[in-house]
This record gives C-alpha cells, structure tokens and sequence, in this order.
C-alpha cells in the first residue's frame, strides 16, 4: 500500500460519552467494572472498523487498570484512537474520563489497550490501511505500542520457559511465605 492510502489517526478517532445509570452499579454502589469494559469494547470496535473499514475482533485487551471508581451519576468519555497497525491488526488506545455533571469535576479512571483483528466477509483476517502518523504524539504512541508488544513477547516467552522448568516438589518451599495451606492430601503426595 503506498502512503497514500494510508489513513490518519484523526480519521478513526472515536469518542463515546454514556450517562451512568443505576442499573449499572455493582454491590458497592460504584459502576461495575465488566460495565466499563463492554463499552471500552464498543469504542474500539469503532474506531478499528472505521480505519479497517471492515468488521473487526478483539483478540487481547492490554493494561485494564481501575484507577478510580465511577459513580452512578457521573458522564463517562470514552476516547479512542489507532495507535497502531500491523497488516490485518490494530491496537486501540483508550482513555475513560468521569465528569460529575453537578460540580463539573472530571477524573481519568482508565486507559486500556485493545488490539482488534480485521476481519472480510468470510471471517478470515484482511488487511487495514496502514497509519498516517501527523503528530509527535501519534509517532510516540505507535512506538509505545510496539514497545508493548515487544514486552508482551518477552514476557510469554520468559514465563513459559519458567513455567516449563518448575517442579512443584523443587518450588513447594515458595509457598511457605504466602498466604496458603497445603491440604494433607498434597503434603501427603509430596512428601511421602
């Protein structure tokens, strides 16, 4: 594809803005957090597909962190953009901002990272445009994301090696710190 087929990111950029309702508080009487992340998803399947300009999947969901609780009451802004394209997939950034409409008072209470696969009409992967990237901030956040999943590697690998290596009656030690027990059907098991 040459660059000039190459959309920007401000092409794809979605914002969706939802009131919270008390039917959406958990027990607490906060807005629960599997609330959130269906519309998080709503906002990314958006934005990827209107870059894609096809259907598209989520396959992973990087950094859901809940940095603050949203009540019930509150506006929540929901701003997506494709910070990343590789040949049929995008990553999402999000971020979600909570306004008390009384007071006017916002909070940032997550950023989340959804990587979105392209999909044609038979449901195989196709390939998205790539990404015009007009701003010093579009070029960090394409870095960051390959940063991300340059770590993401990393880590899988590095923790299916140790896993691979871990034998429990070697590493049973480790659990003395922590706060379990052994039943006396696995102590009877690793130790004889």
């Amino acid at each position: 594809m040459s660059a000039s087929t190459a959309k920007p990111v401000s092409y794809s950029r979605t914002t969706l803005t939802e009131l919270m309702i008390p039917a959406y508080a958990n027990f607490g009487g906060k807005i629960h957090g599997g609330t959130l992340l269906s519309l998080m998803d709503k906002v990314a399947y958006a934005c990827a597909a209107k870059h894609a300009g096809e259907y598209c999947v989520t396959v992973s969901v990087d950094g859901v962190n809940f940095r603050q609780p949203v009540e019930v009451g509150e506006l929540v802004s929901l701003m997506a953009s494709v910070n990343y394209v590789g040949r049929t997939s995008l990553v999402v950034g999000i971020k979600v901002v909570a306004e008390n409409v009384k007071t006017g008072v916002s909070k940032h209470t997550n950023t989340s990272y959804f990587t979105m696969v392209a999909k044609d009409e038979t449901g195989k992967p196709t390939e998205v445009p790539p990404l015009l990237l007009e701003t010093a901030e579009d070029a960090r956040r394409f870095l960051e994301a390959l940063k991300r999943r340059e770590m993401r590697t990393d880590f899988a690998e590095h923790f299916d090696n140790a896993r691979n290596r871990m034998l429990l009656p070697e590493n049973i030690h480790a659990l003395s710190t922590e706060r379990c027990r052994l039943s006396p059907d696995l102590e009877q098991l690793l130790h004889p």
